[in-house]
């Protein structure tokens, strides 16, 4: 959780204007409000797809090793 009021105080600390620490406190907190985090389940998510597409290139690679023994007689 983004605490504004501790933000705002440490640049009023620092010699900042209230109105100007108000203002980059604001920005802060409505950058943050809009920002797009991943969660638990789009990690999730990803990683199953991950596991298909690794999966399903190494039954691709085993079929094309397959298909060239045959061709190649062997």
């Amino acid at each position: 959780m983004l605490d504004t009021h501790a933000i705002a105080r440490s640049l009023t600390d620092a010699g900042i204007p209230a109105a100007h620490a108000d203002a980059i406190t604001n920005a802060l907190r409505d950058t943050r409000a809009q920002a797009d985090y991943a969660t638990r389940a789009d990690l999730v998510a990803l990683e199953l797809r991950i596991v298909k597409w690794i999966v399903g290139t190494g039954i691709g690679v085993v079929a094309a090793n397959i298909a060239i023994l045959r061709l190649l007689g062997a």
